[in-house]
């Protein structure tokens, strides 16, 4: 099969390299914890730096620094006040459906790109940015966060990026989208949930998704 020939071609270094950036996230939704987290955003700011097929050298350096950004945020944020076991088990229902919804959506859209019979690069790319979108999704509905839902919301971005960057490869001139736009975006995206969490957390109602009913204005 083609689409996995594409895969199958890469030297075990590129493949880590590629791979690097999904199991960062991947390790943040399996393990719970602000350090797991930040020690996530660590990886994927390696990651951006020393991915095959960066893109532009400044973009690849901006996204680095944004995640590096994201882990002192995470080290430095208030801590959370002592949870409610109840309210977390309540999650187990919520997560187990956005896992297998996220490996249904996967599944799908990584068959409709096998199944286009494109070059061995722009299969990779999309590939894998497809993949950094889904986890990022299967993030927000597992962890129900908000502090640690700028790193969910920075892999989609992330993905959305290399499918950006795919895409303008294949357009001709004049009909192509910024990829900065992207990066921005997900600063905005970041920022904004950065803000909210640090607002809740010196509230002391805890940043947890659960809690803001809790929170009164």
């Amino acid at each position: 099969m083609h689409f996995l020939d594409a895969w199958t071609r890469l030297s075990p270094f590129d493949l880590a390299r590629f791979l690097l950036a999904p199991a960062c996230v991947a390790l943040a939704i399996v393990l719970p914890g602000r350090r797991i987290a930040a020690l996530a955003a660590l990886g994927l700011a390696a990651a951006a730096l020393i991915h095959p097929d960066p893109g532009s050298i400044a973009l690849a350096v901006g996204w680095s620094l944004l995640w590096l950004a994201l882990a002192a945020f995470l080290t430095r944020a208030p801590s959370d006040p002592p949870s409610d076991p109840s309210t977390r088990r309540g999650g187990i229902e919520s997560g187990a459906v956005g896992l297998l919804l996220g490996l249904a959506v996967l599944t799908l859209l990584v068959a409709a790109l096998a199944r286009a019979d494109l070059d061995d690069r722009v299969s990779r790319e999309a590939s894998a940015g497809l993949l950094l979108i889904t986890l990022g999704l299967v993030h927000l509905m597992l962890r129900r966060h908000v502090l640690r839902a700028g790193l969910a919301f920075g892999a989609m971005g992330m993905g959305l990026d290399r499918m950006v960057r795919i895409a303008n490869a294949q357009q001709l001139p004049g009909g192509t989208v910024s990829a900065a736009a992207v990066w921005f975006a997900s600063v905005i995206a970041i920022a904004m949930v950065a803000r909210i969490a640090r607002l809740r957390l010196e509230a002391g109602g805890g940043a947890w998704v659960s809690g803001a009913h809790d929170l009164h204005d």
